[in-house]
């Protein structure tokens, strides 16, 4: 008879001998990098400058790049018009890091894509960054029943130094507001950093978010109050949590990955660059039913069409 597994065990994983086994060198990864993003092929359909699909030539001597467009002139390769586009990093490395980025659960720090890639910590937090620029989620189209909360990230205020402490209360205050909604009816996830927690913000949230006539689920905040949607809530602040099918449990299971991640992968994130880490949790919580391999070949789908400059990074 048989028996039930843990966690996503219909999932077909990757082990790291048979990673190495397909990516033993850069060609190698670079025909998968081809193979993923232009068919089982792996020969360019379309100029990624232009968009020419006439006049794409193979340049036997792969200089300046392996590929030439004929209309406008120019040279490309697999990482032209992505976020790989002008990385000095091997594709091998790429491939490693898009494999630990979909695997790891509670995120990857640039520290151990530093240490387990060879390169420098200032390259890995460029990578990282790069992947989570590739991982932006679109929102809206959930049609319910839709759980949607809100939780604070950041460190407590008895934790920072005195000059950072603001002195203005407990809970919240200093931290980041991040806003959640979860799809029942496909486990889909949708987060962003929001402004505050007053109706205007939250309602708008949800509109975004959740599908016209969906059923949603919230606890009893007063942003939610007269919202234009079929709502129910459950009353956290009298230890009610459940009631029937009224409760926000799956978003919170996503607060607690997320939140796992925060603490102990990263320890702290930027005010300024939050909204990317919550959109990579948001991105692999969505792409886990899925076996590592297709992981791995939507990630570098979702890299066409986006760049992201260290300029502007740091900026």
């Amino acid at each position: 008879m048989a028996q039930s597994a843990p966690g996503k065990h219909y999932r077909e994983g990757i082990s790291l001998v048979e990673l190495f086994r397909r990516f033993p060198d850069d060609a190698t990864a670079e025909r998968w990098f081809e193979a993923a993003r232009w068919g089982e092929a792996g020969k360019p359909t379309h100029c990624p400058m232009c968009g020419s699909t006439e006049k794409l030539k193979v340049v036997p001597s792969r200089k300046p790049l392996p590929y030439r467009c004929g209309d406008c002139r120019r040279y490309f390769s697999v990482r032209t018009g992505s976020v790989m586009q002008r990385s000095h990093i091997g594709l091998q490395k790429w491939a490693i890091a898009i494999y630990l980025w979909s695997v790891s659960l509670k995120g990857v720090s640039s520290m151990r894509l530093h240490r387990d890639l060879g390169i420098t910590q200032k390259s890995a937090y460029f990578m990282a960054q790069r992947l989570r620029e590739a991982w932006t989620e679109s929102h809206g189209g959930m049609s319910g029943p839709v759980e949607v909360d809100e939780t604070y990230i950041g460190g407590l205020e008895r934790n920072k130094h005195a000059h950072k402490k603001q002195h203005l209360g407990r809970g919240g205050i200093g931290k980041a507001i991040v806003a959640g909604a979860r799809d029942r009816a496909t486990n889909r996830i949708s987060a962003e950093v929001v402004e505050g927690r007053d109706a205007e913000t939250l309602q708008s949230f949800v509109a975004s978010r959740a599908a016209e006539g969906a059923k949603v689920y919230t606890d009893q905040g007063a942003g939610y109050k007269g919202m234009k949607f079929d709502h129910e809530t459950v009353n956290h602040s009298v230890s009610e949590y459940v009631r029937d099918q009224a409760h926000t449990n799956g978003i919170e299971s996503f607060w607690a990955t997320l939140k796992r991640g925060y603490h102990g992968t990263f320890h702290h994130i930027s005010p300024k660059h939050l909204h990317r880490y919550v959109s990579e949790f948001a991105t692999r919580h969505n792409m886990r039913p899925q076996d590592t391999e297709a992981m791995m070949g939507e990630t570098v789908a979702r890299m066409v069409g986006k760049r992201l400059l260290y300029r502007d990074l740091v900026s």
